[in-house]
Order: structure tokens, then C-alpha cells, then sequence
């Protein structure tokens, strides 16, 4: 009677542990499936990909500009701010370029080389903005991206999606389909000790 429950028991835990694997190569899946659409896109979309060292030329603020806030905003979503532009030297080139934060940057506006987030408080955009042209005097060579085909005449401060930030994206859902497939061959493994220890 004992040993009946024994049995039943461990044939419980076996297919809790199977449906738990089962459960994390899913997941894994469903990770990999939403990096896949959002974030490998913006990478295989970016030219910027060649790294090499930029040396700022001049760094001025204009005067303020109408920006939508993404695309496809309403009226209500655009908001004005002052508009840094950035002109550094590509060494790479010998080339005077635009300098721009990242590649969203460029689309949301051309004209400046840094966009902030919507905010009411026009005193906090300016102030940060005065403090990013005040950095880029300050520390006049730093490292940047170009795209080496010559499609974009400029440049861009860090990638939204590095090599780097990529492999990280997919290290979970890496570590969880491994996990997943690992409980489950060790389920199997009990239960063909299982099957070989009641046939002998």
C-alpha cells in the first residue's frame, strides 16, 4: 500500500516537473518571438555600426522648435523645446558631421541633435539641454557611431540597441528554454529508471 503511494506520488511530481519544463520552453519561445519583432528590427534597420572618434566643432542652441512626440501624435502631444545642434569632426572621414543621440533621434527631428520626453516643465528641458552643450564643450572628444556604407551623413552618439544590449535580450529567454529542456530530460531520465527498475 506503501509503496503504491510512493508511486503515485512520484508519478505526480514527474508530470508537475514535465508540465513546469514544458512551461518554460514556451515562455522561452514567446521571448524570443517578441525580440524577434520588436527589438532585432531597429538593429538590422541601423546603419550606424561602425564606432570611431568624433571631436566637437561647435556646439550651439537655437532657438525653440515644434516637436511631435513620436509619430502619429495628436496636436496636443507637440511641444516646443530649444534645439541643440551638435557639428563634430569624423575622424574616421575628416568629415564635419551632425551629431545626433541615437537613431530615433534623426526621425523625430532632424534639425537638433538632442529630442527630451514631453514635459511641462519647460525650466527643467532648457536647463538639461544648456547642460548637455556645456558636457560636449567640456569633453570635446569622445567615442561615436557612423555608418561606413555613406548612406547617412552623420553620426550618433550610442546605438539604441548595441551588440552588446542584444545578446543581453537574449539571455534569458536562452537560460529559460535551456532550464526548460534540462527538467524535462531529466523527468524522462527518471521514469526510464523507473520503467527498468519495475521490470527488473
Amino acid at each position: 500500500m506503501l509503496g503504491k503511494k510512493l508511486v503515485t506520488a512520484q508519478k505526480r511530481g514527474e508530470t508537475r516537473a514535465l508540465c513546469l519544463g514544458l512551461g518554460m520552453v514556451a515562455c522561452s519561445m514567446m521571448m524570443y518571438f517578441f525580440i524577434g519583432i520588436t527589438i532585432v528590427p531597429f538593429y538590422t534597420k541601423s546603419v550606424w555600426t561602425t564606432e570611431t572618434l568624433c571631436k566637437v566643432l561647435k556646439a550651439n542652441i537655437k532657438d525653440k522648435v515644434l516637436c511631435p512626440d513620436g509619430k502619429g501624435t495628436d496636436d496636443e502631444d507637440i511641444f516646443p523645446y530649444p534645439c541643440l545642434q551638435v557639428w563634430v569632426n569624423l575622424t574616421a572621414l575628416g568629415q564635419e558631421v551632425m551629431l545626433y543621440q541615437t537613431e530615433d533621434t534623426l526621425e523625430r527631428n532632424p534639425k537638433c541633435s538632442y529630442v527630451p520626453g514631453k514635459s511641462e516643465n519647460s525650466k527643467e528641458v532648457k536647463a538639461r539641454i544648456e547642460k548637455i552643450a556645456s558636457n560636449f564643450k567640456k569633453h570635446q572628444t569622445f567615442p561615436c557611431y557612423y555608418d561606413p556604407g555613406g548612406t547617412q551623413p552623420n553620426v550618433i552618439l550610442s546605438r539604441l540597441y548595441p551588440p552588446k544590449g542584444l545578446l543581453f535580450a537574449f539571455l534569458w529567454p536562452t537560460l529559460m528554454f535551456t532550464g526548460g529542456c534540462l527538467i524535462i530530460v531529466l523527468v524522462k531520465i527518471s521514469q526510464y529508471v523507473s520503467v527498468l527498475s519495475a521490470w527488473q
